[in-house]
C-alpha cells in the first residue's frame, strides 16, 4: 500500500467516523463518547500526514506512534459502542474492523521503522 492510499484510508475512515457520532444517542453517554471518539478516530488521517513530513526516521516513528495511540483509542470507544448497545452492532462492526486493520498496519510500519533505526545505529 502507498503512503497515498494510506492517506486516503485514514480520510475516509475519519469520514466514517464523523458519521457515525452524527447517529450516536443523544444521552449523557452517547454524548461523552462521541466527543471521545471524533477526536481519537479523526486525528490519525492528520497524524499520518504530519508523519509522511518527518525530519527524520525517528521522527517518523514518533509520529507513527501518535497515530497507533489514537487508532487504538479508537478501537477501544468502538468497542465500547458495542458492548453497550450504544448504536447496533451491525452499523458498527465493519468501521471497528477498519480500525483494527488501521492500528495493524500502523503496528508494522512502526517495527519496520524501528528495524530501520536499529540497522543505521549498528553501522
Amino acid at each position: 500500500m502507498t503512503t497515498d492510499e494510506l492517506k486516503e484510508r485514514f480520510r475516509k475512515f475519519s469520514i466514517k467516523i464523523i458519521k457515525l457520532v452524527n447517529i450516536m444517542p443523544n444521552n449523557i453517554a452517547g454524548n461523552a463518547i462521541a466527543k471521545q471518539i471524533v477526536r481519537s478516530g479523526t486525528s490519525p488521517a492528520a497524524n499520518y500526514r504530519a508523519a509522511c513530513l518527518a525530519k527524520s526516521n525517528r521522527d517518523f516513528l514518533n509520529k507513527l506512534k501518535m497515530v497507533e495511540e489514537e487508532i487504538d483509542e479508537t478501537a477501544h470507544w468502538l468497542s465500547v459502542i458495542i458492548d453497550a448497545e450504544l448504536l447496533p452492532s451491525s452499523q458498527v462492526e465493519a468501521l471497528y474492523e477498519e480500525c483494527v486493520e488501521l492500528r495493524k498496519i500502523v503496528t508494522r510500519s512502526i517495527l519496520t521503522v524501528k528495524q530501520t533505526i536499529d540497522a543505521k545505529e549498528r553501522q
